[in-house]
């Protein structure tokens, strides 16, 4: 098993429940549009939201942990993850907002889930990122004598 798979899975988390804060924030607002003529309120709505704050804060936390995970591990292992961020949010707004999930979302999120299990035993060289960064530095070293 992947030492750093946790952390790949917090980033999927807390990337979902960003989503999931901002969409509350933003139904708790209501309907927002540019022709609005309370353009200004409705922005200022939107900008002392507390969920909004929050979902933009779970988004910091989510980056910080992506950058940990892409400083370990490569980047085509860990990126194809982020898609089971899609799966968290189905689920979530079938369950919070009532959204539809039909047959053909359904199909589509059991097709991510394949494919997340496959990259997932395709499996990763840890060192990779560390050893192409040493060869990289040694490169610059010799060319710099």
């Amino acid at each position: 098993m992947n030492t750093y798979l946790p952390f790949i899975l917090f980033t999927v988390l807390t990337n979902a429940a960003a989503q999931i804060l901002l969409k509350y924030g933003m139904v708790r607002i209501g309907d927002f549009s540019t022709l609005h003529s309370n353009l200004i309120i409705k922005l200022l709505q939107v900008v002392f939201s507390p969920f909004v704050f929050l979902g933009l804060c779970t988004f910091v936390i989510s980056m910080a942990s992506h950058l940990y995970v892409l400083s370990k591990v490569e980047l085509s292992y860990a990126y194809p993850f982020l898609s089971l961020a899609y799966v968290v949010v189905a689920v979530y707004a079938y369950f919070i907002f009532q959204e539809d999930l039909n047959a053909m979302r359904v199909f589509g999120i059991a097709l991510i889930c394949v494919g997340t299990v496959f990259i997932a035993q395709g499996g990763t060289n840890h060192d990779r990122a560390g050893t192409s960064t040493k060869v990289q530095t040694a490169a610059l070293e010799e060319t710099s004598k």
